[in-house]
């Protein structure tokens, strides 16, 4: 017969092991192989005091963050209670049954002290990349870099008008560290145009209206990946403009080669870095070669000739006309020398009035100005090999494997959930954008590198 059981039955004594109960494919711990935590508390050791009571394990603190940021669990409150509840995440963050969960409110005490004082973040951001680079998932050969816009945790409808600057009441921390960073090239110094709209409560998120949607304020998020296994080699956070994404790639550039002593051969990347500046940078400077498209706006619609039309002369530093004629940087002589270059770095070439006024070609040249004139940027020559790269194969290739850098950043806002920030000002971005890319290349790990049972058997 049916039997049924009458109250719950408790034994004296259980013998449970977590190891046992955690699936050998579970997520954490494929990603546990790859965690190294060693070095964490020699790094802040210096910022915790002798004496007092013992704090809460920092080792624990970052375990805890990692499964947040891997398994998409956004808020800190639910994280705690997640961990304290789940198996697997007690058994990765080494608490064991009868562990204590700490209060979620320790995240912010830690993040807004020593976490950031000692930049323990990026620390074990780039942990994570050395071992990608120690398992072979780093070619260090192409690259690719691109940014992807993140909404700020800003009520669009508190907005005032940029141009009235700040309110006098304006406070708190999100405020300070816009103060901080006003000269920064990445936030604030990236560019002298003064934005429609200020958000009181974190002025340093730009209102952008770069996406079809609705206009909304916005940080970026600026990767740089190698682009053999898409593995994230730097992340920064920047506002949301192109000159800071610009700044954004050279910074991650130089740290790459200073933290690993990496050079690229080769970088891809959309138009938005094809600017005459950045190419000439990555040309003359650091030896790159720009698989990038070049931006040029010399292109005509009202059939006129193009700039294209015209031959350069390296030799005699002259451009060449389809009638035969040259222009010159000059055509004027005076007797103290002039810089022929003006200040956005152009040199205008000019051809000769005379030669214009009697030519057939003159209604197709330069129908409304008495005579032709070309710009020429002082970085020419390093557009002209990013034209020519453009023609090759390597090119083909490199704009094809660029689309692994959106697809990380779909895999951003869809699995990890980060398509709105939930921390304030431009550190909290550079703190959600570090465990965030830490979270990918982990996953990235766990998915590409099998686990060495596996391999034995």
């Amino acid at each position: 017969m049916m039997g049924e059981r009458i109250g719950m039955q408790e034994a004296l004594f259980y013998e449970f092991s977590l190891e046992q109960h955690v699936p050998e494919r579970h997520m954490m711990r494929l990603i546990d192989r790859f965690v190294d935590l060693t070095a964490v508390r020699n790094h802040l050791k210096p910022f915790y005091s002798d004496t007092g009571r013992p704090s809460i394990d920092p080792e624990l603190l970052i375990r805890m963050l990692i499964i947040g940021y891997c398994m998409g669990i956004r808020s800190e409150r639910r994280l705690c209670e997640e961990v304290h509840l789940n198996l697997a995440y007690r058994w990765f963050c080494r608490l064991g049954l009868d562990g204590a969960v700490p209060d979620h409110s320790t995240f912010s005490k830690n993040r807004h002290g020593r976490f950031r004082e000692s930049d323990l973040l990026r620390q074990v951001f780039e942990t994570t990349v050395r071992r990608c680079i120690a398992e072979n998932l780093v070619g260090g050969e192409s690259f690719g870099v691109d940014a992807s816009l993140i909404r700020a945790d800003v009520d669009r409808q508190r907005a005032v008008p940029g141009d009235e600057g700040l309110p006098p009441d304006a406070a708190g921390r999100a405020v300070r560290e816009y103060l901080e960073t006003l000269d920064d090239a990445a936030f604030g110094g990236s560019t002298p145009v003064v934005p429609k709209k200020l958000a009181p409560t974190d002025p340093a998120a730009r209102f952008t209206a770069a996406t079809p949607e609705r206009a909304f304020f916005a940080y970026s998020t600026n990767y740089l990946i190698d682009l053999d296994h898409a593995v994230i080699m730097d992340v920064e956070a920047t506002t949301a403009v192109r000159q800071a994404e610009i700044t954004a790639q050279r910074r991650m550039i130089e740290r790459v080669q200073d933290r690993f002593g990496i050079w690229p051969v080769r970088l891809a990347a959309d138009t938005a870095y094809g600017d005459a500046p950045n190419l000439a940078w990555l040309v003359d400077e650091r030896g790159i070669e720009p698989h990038i498209p070049v931006f040029d706006k010399s292109a005509r619609s009202d059939g006129t000739f193009a700039r294209s039309d015209f031959r350069f002369d390296h030799e005699h530093d002259r451009y060449i006309c389809p009638a035969s004629k040259e222009l010159r940087p000059s055509q004027r002589t005076s007797a103290e020398p002039r810089s022929q270059v003006d200040q956005d770095g152009f040199i205008r070439y000019r051809a000769s009035k005379h030669d214009c006024d009697g030519c057939a070609f003159r209604q197709r040249c330069t129908p409304n100005t008495p005579a032709r004139k070309i710009m020429r940027s002082i970085h020419e020559g390093a557009r002209d090999l990013a034209r020519d790269l453009a023609l090759t194969d390597a090119y083909v290739t490199a704009r094809r494997q660029r689309k692994k850098v959106e697809m990380l950043f779909a895999h951003l806002k869809r699995i990890l959930k980060l398509g709105r920030l939930r921390l304030r000002g431009p550190n909290g971005a550079h703190d959600e954008f570090l465990l965030a890319a830490t979270a990918q290349n982990l996953r990235k790990m766990a998915r590409l590198v099998p686990p060495r049972e596996a391999m034995a058997a």
